[in-house]
């Protein structure tokens, strides 16, 4: 089957790039220009025509990339034309007309360079964070985890561990062969000085993860504490409906901020008070689990809010800002038990100390953003197995006979199975579709 898409983005641009992908593809471009073929991986001009009529679509740059040197792996090929909705939706209809050719899938470009072994899950993955990527630092960790970093790591580790099970299944094989007595031991040593260095790229804070996604920080709050005016002040523009009516967010409002370079997600939620309407119920629902799924809190309260004062003690963490806003009318009579957390005192109305907030969060930022080599993490998946490999070592350390063996040889099958399934040296395919559906169509 040959694939072809759009690979530069929806929309009117002076260049659009759509990419062939499969057998078809020399057909294709014999079917759709005239004159000699293209050599490989030379810009070539051609006139584009339909197929059925050879009325001329457009003229622009076709490269040919003869497989298996292509992205792909397979026949590929590029057409550079002139980005109208017109040009680019006749060329599909032309492409569509030869037989075993549709249209790609989310990311199917690169699942197939994976597929054909062009590269690894490490690096499709990161392929993606790339394209993705809206501040310097997801740029930065993007083009790390491409440049094989983490690859070489994972599979360094793997090696090793292969290294043991051959040693353990040596003795399995061949029980009377003259084989060192303290195989066990020694390799446990091993296996031990493996888990360790496991356990420090686990021991990252999360940061890898947290700069794919995003630091999220939640305003929350009672209702007409002005949650919304800070979401639009941090956010330099309107995106939260404000009104003096109580109960006017219902939902999550959600925001993506570069924030001196720190990728961040910002959530207004609802204001969180005694409610019998169903709906804002939900919503202060909705609020409270925001904020426990949060990096950090904006806990944002006016002088008089006593009601909001029996959720500090759920609140109130290492992760919890408290910020007292409409300072202007008067802070006297705030509660005490409010007064010992030193909280930050702003007017959102009178710009008041908002520098000091925006300082506040930036410090809460660089603590948790702290730059390591060790960081080696950026899915939750590369944690989960590396988790479930710790678990299998620390299983296989407690065997200690020889009529063990064999279950320990099992315990290092799976710490070396979960090592492989990081970078895709074992059968994925439960996790490609969705790898891949997070891709735009013709990458």
């Amino acid at each position: 089957m040959t694939i072809y898409a759009l690979s530069s983005g929806s929309g009117i641009s002076g260049i659009a790039v759509i990419r062939i992908s499969g057998p078809e593809t020399r057909e294709i471009i014999t079917k759709m220009t005239s004159g000699s073929f293209p050599k490989a991986k030379q810009a070539t001009l051609k006139k584009i025509s339909k197929i059925e009529t050879k009325e001329v679509i457009d003229e622009g740059i076709v490269i040919w990339f003869p497989g298996p040197e292509s992205y792909t792996g397979e026949d590929m090929a590029e057409f550079h034309v002139h980005g109208s909705v017109a040009v680019i939706e006749a060329i599909h209809t032309s492409v569509s007309k030869i037989a075993n050719c549709r249209l790609a899938e989310p990311g199917e470009f690169t699942k197939l360079a994976f597929q054909n072994g062009k590269i690894n899950l490490l690096k499709a993955e990161s392929i993606s964070d790339l394209i993705s990527a809206e501040t310097e630092m997801q740029r930065h960790q993007a083009i790390e985890i491409m440049s094989g970093r983490s690859s070489k790591k994972f599979n360094e580790l793997r090696e090793r561990l292969l290294n043991i099970l051959s040693n353990i299944e040596a003795k399995i094989d061949f029980p009377d062969e003259d084989l060192p007595e303290d195989i066990i031991k020694n390799v446990k040593i091993e296996s031990n000085k493996i888990k360790e260095e496991i356990k420090k790229i686990l021991n990252d804070q999360k940061v890898g993860e947290l700069i794919r996604e995003g630091f999220k920080i939640a305003i929350v709050g009672p209702s007409n504490a002005g949650k919304s005016s800070l979401l639009n002040f941090l956010s330099n523009r309107d995106v939260a409906i404000v009104s003096e009516i109580a109960g006017t967010t219902r939902d999550v409002i959600e925001v993506h901020l570069n924030l001196d370079g720190y990728p961040v997600i910002i959530s207004d939620t609802a204001g969180i008070r005694d409610s019998k309407d169903e709906i804002e119920k939900k919503g202060i629902k909705l609020a409270l689990k925001k904020a426990e799924n949060s990096d950090l809190n904006i806990i944002l309260i006016e002088p008089n809010s006593v009601e909001f004062t029996g959720f500090l003690n759920d609140l109130i963490n290492e992760k919890g800002l408290i910020v007292v806003n409409k300072s202007d009318l008067g802070i006297e009579k705030i509660d005490q038990k409010i007064k010992k957390y030193n909280p930050i005192y702003l007017s959102i109305k009178e710009e008041k100390n908002l520098d000091i907030l925006l300082s506040a969060i930036k410090e809460k930022l660089k603590k948790k953003f702290i730059r390591s080599d060790y960081i080696l993490i950026t899915r939750d998946r590369h944690r989960q197995n590396l988790e479930q490999c710790i678990i299998h070592l620390n299983n296989f350390e407690k065997k200690n006979s020889i009529e063990d063996f064999d279950k320990a040889a099992e315990d290092l099958r799976m710490a070396t199975r979960h090592l492989g399934t990081i970078v895709g040296k074992v059968d994925v395919e439960e996790i490609l579709g969705s790898i891949f559906n997070d891709f735009c169509i013709g990458k």
